[in-house]
This record gives structure tokens, C-alpha cells and sequence, in this order.
């Protein structure tokens, strides 16, 4: 099973969605969509939508994906990387009206490099990148060094 998510934000992401649409398997695909309106897509057959899922059906739909398909939001990266799930990630950009900047690309670049994620710039390779061998790096949390110098901060100006 591939499932694809578009985050939740307010904002479409439809591009994502006609990339996907083009991907040729008789696999399942299951995409949570968010805002994205897909009823113009025409989508294959094998491709069920829902506009928001539970965290549970989310979880569920996480754990047994073959792949994942997703934006560029970090906490949807983390949770499948723990997971340690193969992810193909896209960025929602400002000139397409799908976020108020681009951070998603920062994003994207960051946990590319670290080899975490493939991912998708040109959304027409999506059908060619969807069966690629590809497993990501091992997860390492950079939190505890994180809080560590925050709280070194925090005691200098104490």
C-alpha cells in the first residue's frame, strides 16, 4: 500500500495529487488530502481519498505503507523515518499558492542531505522514483543537544 498525505494545512496541494495520479500500479493508494479538492482530478480507481483522517486510522495507515508519499511537513518526516519508512517527500511552494513561503524546501534539502528521504522536485519523475531500492538513514533525534545549548543560553543570561 502507498499512502500519500498533504498535511492539513488550509493551503492545496494539488500538483502532488496529479503526480500521483500518474503513478501506473494496481496497488492501493490511500492519500489524505487536508484542503487539497481532488473532485477535478479524475483519479484512478485504486486511489481512495479522505480529506482528514483520526490519528489512529493516520498511524495505522503509516505503519502498514509499502511507501509515503508526503509534503514537506517535519512531523509527518519523523514519524515515518521512526518508523523507518521509505518516504518520498515534496515541497508545497509560494508561487503556487500552496504555503505563505518556502521553507518547505529548506526542509526538504535538509533531510535529503542526510540521506532520510528521497526527494521529489521534478514531480514528473514520481512514477519512475516510486519503486526505487531505498532505505533511509536511521533516525537520530538532534533534541537533547538542542535543549543542552538552549539551556546554556538560558544560564549565561541567568
Amino acid at each position: 500500500m502507498i499512502f500519500v498525505t498533504l498535511g492539513t494545512q488550509d493551503k492545496q496541494f494539488v500538483r502532488l495529487m496529479e503526480a500521483v495520479n500518474k503513478i501506473e500500479t494496481d496497488e492501493q493508494i490511500i492519500a489524505q488530502v487536508g484542503s487539497t479538492n481532488c473532485s477535478k482530478l479524475n483519479l484512478r480507481d485504486n486511489i481512495e481519498v479522505y480529506d482528514y483522517l483520526s490519528d489512529t486510522e493516520f498511524d495505522k495507515y503509516m505503519s502498514e505503507a509499502r511507501v509515503i508519499i508526503t509534503h514537506a511537513g517535519v512531523g509527518t518526516i519523523i514519524k515515518g523515518l521512526k518508523l523507518g519508512k521509505k518516504m518520498i517527500v515534496a515541497a508545497r511552494l509560494k508561487k503556487y499558492k500552496e504555503h505563505v513561503n518556502d521553507h518547505q524546501l529548506q526542509i526538504l534539502d535538509t533531510f535529503a542531505k542526510e540521506e532520510y528521504i528521497i526527494p521529489l522536485k521534478n514531480f514528473n519523475d514520481l512514477p519512475k522514483i516510486i519503486n526505487i531500492d531505498f532505505t533511509p538513514k536511521k533516525f537520530k533525534s538532534n533534541n537533547e543537544e538542542f535543549n543542552k545549548q538552549l539551556e546554556n543560553i538560558i544560564n549565561d543570561i541567568a
